[in-house]
């Protein structure tokens, strides 16, 4: 088929990958414009960008959709259906048909819960059991589109975002290769949402990474597991010589009690309001991420201090 894929992060290089590796045509890849990083500020391209460039691919970067040219040109390539993985920039309805059968979107969540921005993050934080990436047609409401594909994916108890994220981008791929040969065949079929269960995962804050341990030993873990490896739950605290932020990487739930917030004498504990979270890996200010072990090498775990 001739597509065009919509994508930016990371999560959607391996569906990119995988569609042009099955033979279909490519006719362009609409990503984000290049922007500044670093200590430099160097104009820096997308993971997707990198990819089409790497697969010789036409890129293109519009900063919206809203004037006639930009919707022109997209329609102009005379494609098929538009693929769309993580895009970042709202579509509107003449793009939404401006390709014989629409735009096909992989969402990383069980629609219709965790519609929006963060369904990965959200779903572990909230201690869901399980996941998965679903194939939906795109309509003008926030992930509202009727679904046609799914694969589930389970979380266990110490899967991290980082490693859900990599499993889903990886069966979402699978699951968007085969939907689109499906398309191909007129054999993809899609079913409306249900309009119980709707959950919106909204865009995760600064100010909601922080560790509140006047909250459960569950909630806390389920919170560290879905902000890992990356912005990351955190807390402050005086561990060594004087107060400091300690990002928390991994961590378990042990049976321990006290007040919320007090650094038990076990290393590396601390009580909840139920329960108590132990630190498996941190990273402290200026530090990189380490065992617990070695990032209290050379210091006294402060024991009956507290977390503010």
């Amino acid at each position: 088929m001739r597509l065009i894929f919509m994508g930016t992060p990371a999560f959607s290089v391996p569906t990119l990958a995988a569609l042009a590796g099955q033979g279909h045509e490519i006719a362009a890849v609409y990503t984000r414009a290049p922007q500044p990083a670093g200590r430099g500020m160097a104009l820096k391209r997308t993971p997707v960008h990198e990819a089409a460039l790497a697969l010789g691919l036409h890129v293109e970067t519009p900063a919206h959709f809203r004037d006639a040219e930009a919707v022109a040109q997209f329609a102009a390539l005379g494609a098929d259906a538009a693929i769309v993985v993580a895009y970042g920039l709202i579509l509107p309805p003449a793009i939404l048909a401006a390709t014989t059968a629409g735009c096909l979107n992989l969402h990383a969540s069980l629609l219709p819960r965790w519609r929006g921005a963060a369904p990965i993050q959200r779903a572990l934080m909230a201690g869901d059991a399980e996941t998965g990436v679903m194939v939906m047609s795109m309509e003008a409401g926030l992930d509202t589109g009727p679904v046609a594909m799914v694969e589930h994916l389970a979380l266990g108890e110490t899967m991290n975002a980082g490693q859900a994220h990599d499993a889903l981008a990886a069966l979402g791929a699978d699951l968007m290769v085969r939907a689109v040969s499906a398309l191909g065949r007129g054999s993809l079929v899609f079913v409306p949402q249900s309009d119980e269960g709707v959950t919106y995962a909204h865009k995760i804050s600064k100010a909601e990474t922080r560790l509140d341990f006047t909250q459960s030993a569950r909630d806390l873990h389920n919170k560290v597991r879905g902000l890992a490896p990356a912005p990351g739950a955190w807390f402050e605290a005086n561990i060594g010589h004087g107060p400091e932020r300690i990002k928390v990487i991994r961590s378990e739930i042990v049976a321990a009690t006290g007040a919320p917030g007090t650094l038990l004498a076990e290393p590396g504990v601390i009580a909840c309001a139920d329960g108590a979270l132990r630190l498996l890996s941190l990273q402290r200010a200026g530090h990189k991420a380490l065992a617990l072990a070695e990032a209290l090498r050379g210091i006294t775990w402060p024991a009956g201090g507290h977390v503010p």
